[in-house]
């Protein structure tokens, strides 16, 4: 699985997931998903993400793009 899908997919579940908490426990959760959205925004302003850059050194496959450099 490429960085790319794998760092979608944790933020999927993240979301996913604390929006259930937020309804079922405590709104508090609810700051999990501004954090999960805010890094979605920052990395696609700067290009570079901790989730994507973990998981290269962790063995994921590096997406295209980042492999061209672009």
């Amino acid at each position: 699985m490429s960085t790319e899908r794998l760092v979608r997919l944790m933020a999927g579940t993240l979301i996913l997931i604390s929006l259930a908490l937020g309804h079922w426990h405590s709104p508090h959760w609810h700051w999990l998903t501004l954090f999960v959205g805010a890094n979605l925004f920052q990395s696609a302003l700067t290009r570079w993400c901790l989730a994507e850059t973990i998981s290269v050194r962790l063995g994921a496959r590096p997406c295209a793009a980042m492999q061209r450099g672009d």
